[in-house]
């Protein structure tokens, strides 16, 4: 049965909505924050032992540097107008690439400095029309897992195979697995900045990088970015439907529009070219994914609340916030609840998806010892934490509860190596 991240993600506070705030402009509540803190803090470490070097720059910028960059021609309909202040037209921006082409002009570069990896997670804004707005998969603010690399033309083809692998281990880290791989190739329409030549070799870099990676993929003519060709790496979400999770383009346009430049070995000056990538994409449609994906029981590493203490009544209290303390000193997301009956507390954590409850006694509180309960895995992609073990776990010393559940949660997170430099 399909289930609508909507509706799942108020349930379990992750997200909502005001209509003073305006439509697709959802906020973050402390849980979905968290959940999403880490994998953004994922995503941030992967890239920089990747060598990418993460950057911030501002959502605005002159409507100038977007006719510049060819966003105004090609996107306008899709951009916020223009502000006017001071003499100049400020505009919201729409995407971070040509933040990031001004950011590679801002200094002198040379062939030593290539491949130049250039991350950031930032915002941007689209003007979406009102009747498609919903939930998370279509917002008009914007998150974006975003990236630029600035190398010389041989070595495109590594860097290509490098983010197609670097994506490899980010969405088997997030628990999910692309449905399949597009070509996206200039169409028939005006739409498109640039040459044929420069046309056809940028779709031979990619198709050579799909080739030598082994993926199989399909050619989307009339798909591709108005600057260049891209591969759209497509997902299923849980009612069967297609969309792209993450992309990769070259982009020989935007160093020629912006004049960037690098030193060449022979002392003569060079064109970079500028390869686009993003391993998750926005980190609202990505939740929007992640939520229905995984019924809201996520792995353990971006569970919001990895551990729920409970004592059983007010007399343990105290030990129990102690517990809960030494979890989140350990670096786990840890809470305790306390009144009520110890039934309604461990069904309100089973109903928020907590993956473990540690149940705090008479005996456990005089002791240090706490009583594990693990969340049963609710879906085939979302595998229960400590695999192979019971849904309740003898009772045990409760620096060794911690050690085990942040154990379990280094391990969920990597089906990764995180160590290995992809």
């Amino acid at each position: 049965m399909h289930v609508d991240h909507r509706k799942l993600g108020r349930e379990l506070d992750l997200f909502d909505s005001d209509p003073l705030i305006g439509a697709g402009l959802p906020f973050w509540l402390p849980a979905g924050a968290a959940a999403r803190h880490a994998v953004e803090s994922f995503l941030h470490e992967l890239e920089r032992r990747a060598g990418y070097q993460h950057v911030y720059s501002p959502a605005l910028g002159k409507k100038q540097m977007y006719e510049l960059s060819g966003h105004w021609r090609n996107f306008a309909d899709d951009m916020f107008p223009p502000m006017a202040l001071g003499g100049d037209e400020l505009v919201l921006r729409p995407s971070l690439c040509p933040h990031h082409a001004l950011i590679f002009k801002a200094r002198q570069r040379s062939y030593r400095d290539l491949p130049l990896r250039i991350a950031e997670l930032g915002p941007m804004y689209r003007a979406e029309r009102s009747g498609v707005l919903g939930g998370l998969s279509r917002v008009r603010s914007i998150q974006l897992n975003d990236s630029h690399i600035f190398c010389a033309l041989d070595q495109v083809g590594d860097e290509v195979a490098r983010v197609l692998r670097l994506m490899d281990v980010a969405h088997r880290a997030l628990g999910m697995r692309p449905s399949s791989f597009r070509l996206s190739l200039r169409g028939d329409s005006g739409k498109y900045a640039g040459n044929d030549e420069m046309w056809a070799k940028a779709s031979a870099l990619l198709r050579h990088a799909l080739d030598i990676s082994e993926i199989s993929y399909e050619e989307a003519p009339g798909e591709a970015a108005f600057y260049g060709p891209k591969i759209d790496i497509q997902i299923e979400d849980a009612a069967g439907r297609e969309w792209s999770l993450s992309t990769i383009q070259i982009d020989f346009h935007q160093p020629a529009q912006f004049g960037l430049e690098f030193s060449a070995a022979d002392g003569s000056r060079a064109r970079p070219v500028m390869v686009h990538r993003s391993l998750a994409g926005s980190m609202e449609r990505l939740f929007g994914h992640l939520i229905e994906v995984h019924r809201g029981a996520f792995p353990l590493w971006y569970a919001p609340v990895q551990l729920d203490v409970l004592p059983i009544s007010d007399d343990q209290a105290a030990a129990a916030s102690a517990m809960r303390d030494r979890a989140i000193e350990a670096g786990l997301r840890a809470e305790v609840h306390h009144g009520g009956s110890i039934g309604a507390r461990i069904r309100a954590a089973a109903g928020r998806k907590i993956p473990h409850v540690g149940i705090v006694g008479k005996r456990e509180a005089a002791d240090g010892l706490i009583a594990l309960r693990l969340r049963d895995g609710p879906h085939p992609t979302a595998p229960p934490p400590l695999t192979g073990r019971k849904a309740q776990l003898p009772v045990m010393p409760a620096a060794e509860a911690i050690a085990l559940i942040a154990s379990a949660a280094s391990e969920s997170q990597a089906g990764v190596e995180v160590r290995a430099r992809p």
